[in-house]
């Protein structure tokens, strides 16, 4: 049975340390001490024809989940974070799918997106891309210890957490045939990761993973370093190749399913700190200076988007990747 503290609380100095010196970050993670439970809820949105989506709620470190229900399959696409989380999931992919076999992947390797996938183990042929598999190898211990670190909430949620192999690893991309829903499971990092990856359901119903948010600064995850591998200049080439297929719904890694236009805001805030970090590093002025200018100026150019604490991490990791 699994229970999860709905109750509030900080992270003590312990904690926080921990979670600072396991991610080796040059400045403090995102405090997410007062943050609700990341806790899936609510039952199955249906976007389009047999494609399902457990809204996230715009809780944070809870992801938008896709479920895609074929005549003869069923496509569950993340999980949540943590074991009860992935057994809800699973739950609900059930209902929806009946006996039908399922099969499991993930947009990319983050705790909240992937740590879920144990409950999946033996119910659920679960498909990653190499990179994917690769870079939860290396990099998934050191991300449960720092997700454990931010709250005790997200300790709990952690708890007991095995950090599973897929059965199926892909190079390139995947078909799945899920009959009368074809699912193109594509890599496409490095972006936000080295592993990112798309699903694109029947050509219409595009699942991004942290690509992109709805009204939300993007992820930046630089933590030197633990993990410097976000790629900022990618990130906007793969922006320009999703927004190319003009796919009709997208599902963002959180926050409100849209359309094309998503791609085209985050893409345009990617440029901006591109080119503003540009323009500083030529004035010679000093990577902590440019995270001040940035973000002033990026929260009041988007002052309807939540978590702002990550305009700093993309500035630094532009002006890294500059040299």
């Amino acid at each position: 049975m699994c229970v999860v503290d709905l109750g509030s609380g900080s992270a003590g100095a312990a904690d926080a340390a921990n979670a600072r010196n396991t991610a080796g970050a040059e400045s403090a993670l995102p405090d997410v001490s007062d943050a609700p439970p990341p806790v899936v809820r609510g039952e199955p949105v249906e976007v389009a024809e047999g494609v399902f989506v457990i809204p996230d709620g715009r809780v944070p470190l809870v992801p938008n989940i896709g479920i895609v229900v074929g005549e003869r399959a069923a496509l569950v696409i993340d999980t949540g974070l943590g074991p009860c989380n992935g057994a809800y999931v699973l739950e609900q992919a059930r209902r929806l799918a009946g006996d039908r076999p399922l099969y499991l992947t993930i947009t990319h390797f983050h705790p909240e997106h992937g740590f879920g996938a144990q409950a999946f183990k033996g119910a659920a042929t679960i498909v990653y891309n190499r990179a994917q598999r690769d870079e939860l190898r290396r990099k998934g211990a050191g991300y449960l210890a720092m997700f454990a670190g931010l709250s005790p909430q997200l300790a709990a949620g952690l708890d007991g957490v095995t950090l599973v192999d897929p059965d199926v690893v892909y190079d390139g991309y995947a078909e799945i045939d899920l009959g009368g829903h074809t699912a193109v499971l594509r890599g496409v990092g490095p972006a936000h990761t080295t592993s990112d990856q798309t699903v694109l359901v029947d050509g219409q119903v595009l699942f991004t993973g942290d690509l992109v948010e709805t009204r939300m600064f993007p992820i930046a995850p630089y933590f030197p370093p633990h993990d410097t591998d976000v790629d900022g200049a990618a990130w906007i080439d793969v922006l320009d190749r999703l927004s190319a297929i003009e796919a009709e719904i997208v599902v963002p890694g959180h926050g409100e399913v849209g359309d094309g236009a998503l791609i085209r805001e985050v893409r345009g805030y990617l440029a901006y700190v591109r080119d503003e970090v540009e323009r500083l590093r030529a004035a010679g002025v000093s990577v902590d200076d440019a995270v001040v200018v940035i973000d002033r100026d990026a929260r009041a150019r988007w002052s309807t988007w939540d978590n702002p604490e990550w305009i700093g991490f993309a500035v630094r990791a532009w002006y890294a990747a500059a040299g």
